[in-house]
């Protein structure tokens, strides 16, 4: 959930993966302007650049029509990054165990599991076709 935190940028894709490079140049813009050490910026890389992926290729079935808006706010000492496709949305709240046994050699699935390791925080939003990914500054 965002709470107290004001918008910084914003952008709006397509969903096709050779978009991601404009994602990336957010990146670079916003950890340049907040001085984000080396550590934080690669946390931030991967797993915004990952929940683009997911939306882009689960959420909007690589349909270019469908857009993926990535916003990002400012809150008190984080940076939050906010990434919503127009897909149907996926229960974020049942996911399978990617190191599980039965999941370890699985090429899939291992996205938001990722994501979750790298940001401080991570929260979904109803149905889940957002996510919000908050790093400490």
């Amino acid at each position: 959930m965002i709470v107290n935190a004001s918008l910084l940028d914003k952008i709006t894709i397509s969903s096709e993966l050779k978009n991601l490079v404009h994602v990336e140049s957010l990146i670079d813009k916003i950890c340049e302007q907040k001085v984000v050490d080396e550590d934080m910026y690669g946390n931030i890389l991967i797993a915004v650049t990952e929940a683009v992926n997911n939306a882009i290729i689960h959420g909007n079935c690589f349909d270019n029509n469908l857009q993926v808006e990535i916003s990002v706010f400012e809150g008190d000492k984080e940076l939050i990054f906010k990434v919503v496709d127009m897909g149907k949305g996926f229960d974020f709240s049942n996911l399978p165990d990617p190191t599980a046994p039965e999941n370890i050699e699985k090429e899939n699935g291992r996205g938001i599991f990722l994501i979750r390791n790298l940001a401080d925080e991570c929260d979904f939003d109803e149905p889940g076709n957002s996510i919000n990914m908050h790093f400490s500054l």
